[in-house]
């Protein structure tokens, strides 16, 4: 998608088509509600309230997709291998990773080709962290 700025043509982000940091922040609250309730992946999150779990993940994800680069400032480079190094990842998890993501991803009404983009990407990154065998 284009738009014209100020005499330029310029390309939104994949942020800004999919409606910004609502759009993320719908997602990974409604992901965050299916892990509340998750007996395998609850135990992997150390905080007694999910709020910063949530708040890490939706600025991850908005920074990746083009939008502030909140995350950066905050928590510095991602390393999102490093930092799950201490819990155990295996298939069972990331499929249940997976799951949570699915459901909250068709909440959002995306069209197919920003659905399609973004599961592309989920599942590309949930398979990166597996650091387990099965």
């Amino acid at each position: 998608m284009t738009e014209i700025r100020r005499g330029t043509l310029q390309e939104q982000t994949f942020y800004e088509q999919v409606g910004g940091e609502e759009t993320f922040r719908r997602l990974v609250h409604r992901f965050y509600e299916g892990v509340a309730t998750d007996p395998l992946l609850r135990p992997m999150y150390p905080e007694e309230d999910l709020g910063p779990a949530e708040d890490r993940l939706t600025l991850f994800l908005m920074q990746y997709w083009g939008g502030p680069s909140t995350y950066n400032e905050t928590r510095g480079h991602p390393r999102l291998r490093m930092r799950h190094v201490p819990y155990t990842v295996d298939r069972a998890a990331h499929d249940a990773w997976l799951k949570h993501m699915r459901d909250a991803l068709d909440e959002l009404g995306l069209s197919e080709e920003h659905e399609q983009t973004l599961w592309k990407y989920l599942t590309y990154a949930a398979a990166t962290l597996i650091n387990a065998p099965d």
